[in-house]
C-alpha cells in the first residue's frame, strides 16, 4: 500500500507540479488542492495523462467550511470535493477546489470532463448555491419547486423557511411560514444501577 502510494505521490508532484496548492496524505489517502482557475487543465490532465489515468469520477460534493471542526474557519468558505478512480492503474485521488468568492462561489465544471459528475454538480448548486461554470443544464435537482435559500448551507436554519401542508377545506398542498417555535432539546439520560451488567 505504501510503495502505490508513493508511486502515486510521486506520479502527482511530476505531472502537476505547481499547480498543486496544497498536498495531503494521511490514512493511506491523497489528497489535493488546485485553485479554481486551474481546475479544468489539472481536471483533464488527470484525466489524459498516461502517468495518472483518472477515467472515472466516483463522487462530487459541495462543502460549507464556515465552522469546519466547530471552530472559526479562517479561509475561503465554499469548497468541491471529487473523488477520483483509476481502473488501469488501480489508484484513488481527492481533488479540492475552493470557490474564489465567498458571495458568489463559482467553479468551472468538470461535467465535459466526466460526464458522472452532471447530477453531483446539480446538487451541489441545489444545496450549496455553488455554481458550476460551463455546466449544460444547472438547475434544482432535489429541493421543491420555488425553494428559497441552499439547504445545506451552515447559515441555514434547521427548521426552514417555509412549510407545507395538505389543507382538507382548499383540498390542496398549501405553503406557509414556518410555524415551529426554535428550542433547545436537551436529551434525559438515564443510569440504571448495574444497568447491562456494569458496576
Amino acid at each position: 500500500m505504501t510503495q502505490r502510494l508513493d508511486q502515486l505521490q510521486a506520479a502527482l508532484q511530476e505531472v502537476l507540479g505547481e499547480r498543486i496548492r496544497d498536498f495531503k496524505r494521511e490514512r493511506g489517502e491523497i489528497t489535493i488542492t488546485v485553485a479554481a482557475a486551474d481546475l479544468t487543465e489539472v481536471a483533464t490532465t488527470l484525466r489524459d495523462h498516461p502517468k495518472l489515468k483518472f477515467e472515472q469520477l466516483i463522487d462530487l460534493c459541495g462543502v460549507d467550511m464556515s465552522t469546519y471542526k466547530d471552530q472559526p474557519w479562517d479561509g475561503l468558505r465554499f469548497c468541491v470535493v471529487s473523488h477520483l478512480l483509476s481502473v488501469s492503474l488501480n489508484w484513488r485521488v481527492r481533488l479540492k477546489v475552493f470557490a474564489p468568492n465567498d458571495d458568489l462561489p463559482v467553479v468551472p465544471a468538470v461535467t465535459p470532463i466526466w460526464n458522472a459528475a452532471n447530477w453531483f454538480e446539480r446538487e451541489a448548486f441545489d444545496f450549496y448555491g455553488i455554481i458550476f461554470e460551463g455546466h449544460q443544464d444547472l438547475r434544482r435537482i432535489l429541493t421543491d419547486y420555488g425553494f428559497i435559500g441552499h439547504p445545506m448551507r451552515k447559515d441555514f436554519p434547521v427548521s426552514g423557511h417555509v412549510e407545507m401542508r395538505y389543507d382538507a377545506e382548499q383540498r390542496r398542498v398549501v405553503y406557509q411560514p414556518v410555524s415551529i417555535e426554535p428550542r433547545e432539546i436537551t436529551p434525559r439520560v438515564i443510569r440504571e444501577d448495574n444497568y447491562g451488567g456494569l458496576h
